[in-house]
């Protein structure tokens, strides 16, 4: 395991911040990493228990570590495990990015896997937090950096769920896993952003990126899952024309799966209009809870 290298420098600013109907405590810090100052809010209900589940959130690009977005505190109140969102850098463009290899992030320096993963074993340390149960999620480019970690960090983070991620096709033909960790994709079908049939000829200038269903089956494979079990799931909105398939691929090494959702006409989103999408992914990453 990669050591802790850096000296870190945390600092509280401001007053708790209002969380609607949360009854834990959200936090702002700061953290300094690969010498640069990096910040990051923290949940944490109330009561947790010492040695408790992490689970990250990661925003997407352009966006901000804003847990009202994700809806994901309330879910760590009522499974009770802590929280945290860091927040990514401005690229050249202005932009708050994670640093996955889009093209036009080739002169880009920042570090985004290591802060992660020294930010994880600050938590850990600092607030009592299991060090074998720490979870990312990661919404659009933050899903980039869930399949990069599940590449690349397995020994930090137990288990990912991008949620409309994309794995790019530089991931795909130059890394390899040789600890494969379970992993749940959410995905719209008609997503225009991240799209399902992938971009092969880089026309939406992300790079070139494979199909949804073959970044995730990837993973199946890697697992050694050995057969998959489909349903279909309910959109919680009564006008939605929308079918969830659930695609869950199971009786992998160390009883691993991987899920994909597959929702037909589906957009570029958390996927909050058809799903309780936190929830879903707690339930996923609950079952590698060890």
């Amino acid at each position: 395991m990669k050591q802790f290298l850096f000296c870190l420098t945390i600092s509280l600013y401001g007053s708790i911040l209002a969380v609607g109907q949360t009854t834990g405590t959200l936090t702002s810090h700061k953290i300094q990493s690969g010498g640069i100052e990096r910040s990051y809010k923290y949940y944490q209900p109330a009561n947790l228990s010492s040695g408790a589940p992490l689970v990250f959130v990661l925003h997407g690009y352009g966006g901000t570590a804003d847990p009202k977005r994700f809806g994901m505190n309330p879910i760590a109140d009522k499974y009770g495990f802590a929280v945290c969102y860091p927040q990514g850098e401005q690229d050249k463009k202005g932009k708050n990015c994670w640093n996955v290899g889009y093209p036009f992030q080739a002169d880009m320096t920042i570090d985004d896997i290591n802060f992660l993963c020294d930010l994880a074993l600050h938590l850990q340390k600092n607030h009592r937090l299991s060090p074998h149960n720490t979870f990312c999620t990661g919404y659009s480019n933050g899903g980039e950096m869930c399949y990069l970690l599940a590449y690349k960090r397995p020994d930090i983070f137990t288990a990912v769920a991008p949620v409309a991620g994309l794995t790019l096709e530089w991931m795909y033909r130059k890394l390899e896993t040789n600890h494969p960790i379970p992993l749940f994709e959410i995905h719209g079908t008609e997503d225009k952003t991240s799209m399902w049939n992938g971009d092969p000829n880089n026309e939406g200038g992300w790079g070139k990126y494979i199909a949804v269903p073959i970044a995730v089956n990837y993973w199946a494979i890697q697992n050694r899952c050995t057969h998959e079990i489909t349903d279909t799931i309910t959109s919680i909105d009564s006008l939605s024309n929308h079918t969830i398939i659930s695609h869950k691929y199971v009786n992998g090494i160390n009883r691993n799966e991987v899920w994909l959702y597959e929702i037909k006409g589906g957009k570029h989103s958390w996927g909050e209009k058809d799903l309780n999408t936190s929830e879903h992914i707690w339930l996923f990453f609950s079952k590698f809870v060890r």
